[in-house]
């Protein structure tokens, strides 16, 4: 049985994705006598070494404590060639199809299946610490009203095919918690770029409405396809999502628990529409139009690429579902930057990386 604070390897999926390149410095910082290996698709194996020098560069701690090893969390072993350390203490999985319009098939092999390989990776450590699992706010699927941090099947319905199956990832690992298997469950709302810089990989979610209404004249029309005064946008900036898991991974109290990482008070989604306007120099015009009318027009050909607002995003305009964050409030040290600090940000960012895409890493 391996004994806490002894040396050992920290196992990371999903690396070099958006969250993982910056959570395995913070990770690595916190356990000075462990090394990391992360499994990485062949095929991202370049820019996770390009991204990995980049991170040694302006973490000097990193350097010599990270193997990039070739591997496929949809295979059994992950795919890892010679199989994976015997001294894995940790591990963090992160990897996922992060995509709202993912075919079922690619969502379900990726989502689900990887999170069961990843579990049996977990099972057959000798003394494993904890399995550090990245889910989402949105397992909630479109219900209506507070999903609390414990709630997970409440018979909600599900939007697409991301949701289900992160659903699915995670009704898994709580299956593995309730058979004695140590994890933490973290859920990240709308991951947005870095707070202070705007770093982002990708231009999605709330991006979409960027890019829409910079494609529009001064007088912006944007479809009004629920009460914008009543639904909220749980966004988060991305530096608050990795020092939440970074925190949180390092107490015994987090053991078996599940956190929401979200704004405890999430900007209404005519706050986040004026204001991104505001700083694009437009003026919103809201048109009322049912969101599934809306969504048959955007799903016309060639439409969605014409205006750059894909159907899948305009139902996270009219979610209903508000995440209830106590426990993450109570156990973190630190809060989630209000949206008015991070937005400005986020549109200089935006304007300034016009060559930044919506594909995810798949």
């Amino acid at each position: 049985m391996r004994l806490r604070g002894v040396m050992a390897t920290v196992l990371f999926t999903g690396f070099p994705g958006f969250l993982g390149c910056a959570l395995l410095p913070l990770v690595l910082a916190a356990r000075p006598g462990d090394t990391a290996v992360c499994v990485v698709q062949a095929h991202h194996g370049a820019i996770a070494a390009q991204r990995l020098a980049e991170i040694m560069d302006r973490h000097p701690h990193v350097a010599g404590r990270v193997a990039l090893v070739p591997g496929d969390i949809t295979q059994t072993g992950l795919g890892v060639e010679g199989g994976l350390p015997d001294d894995i203490g940790e591990v963090f999985h992160l990897a996922a199809v992060y995509d709202l319009a993912v075919p079922e098939d690619v969502a379900r092999r990726v989502n689900v299946e990887g999170t069961a390989n990843v579990l049996e990776v977990c099972r057959a450590v000798d003394g494993l610490t904890r399995l550090h699992h990245v889910s989402t706010c949105y397992v909630s699927g479109s219900y209506d009203g507070v999903f609390t941090e414990d709630d997970l099947d409440v018979g909600q319905e599900f939007q697409n095919h991301y949701e289900r199956t992160k659903f699915e990832s995670e009704v898994l690992v709580r299956e593995a918690m309730g058979d004695g298997l140590p994890a933490t469950v973290y859920r990240p709302g709308i991951v947005v770029g870095d707070s202070t810089t705007g770093d982002t990989q990708k231009f999605d979610g709330p991006y979409f409405m960027a890019n829409f209404l910079l494609m529009q004249p001064r007088h912006a029309v944007v479809p009004r396809v629920a009460d914008p005064d009543r639904i909220v946008i749980s966004l988060v900036p991305r530096d608050f999502v990795v020092h939440g898991i970074a925190e949180l991974s390092t107490t015994p109290e987090s053991e078996g628990r599940t956190y929401a990482l979200v704004d405890p008070t999430p900007p209404t989604v005519r706050h986040v529409v004026d204001t991104f306007a505001d700083l694009l120099g437009k003026d919103v015009h809201w048109v009322p139009v049912p969101l599934g009318i809306t969504r048959r027009a955007l799903g016309l050909s060639g439409l969605e690429r014409l205006l750059g607002f894909p159907e899948e995003a305009l139902a996270y305009f009219a979610h209903p579902t508000r995440y209830d964050t106590r426990r993450a409030s109570a156990d973190l040290a630190h809060t989630c930057p209000p949206f008015d600090d991070y937005a400005p940000i986020m549109m200089d960012f935006v304007r300034a990386h016009p060559e930044v895409s919506s594909q995810a890493m798949v």
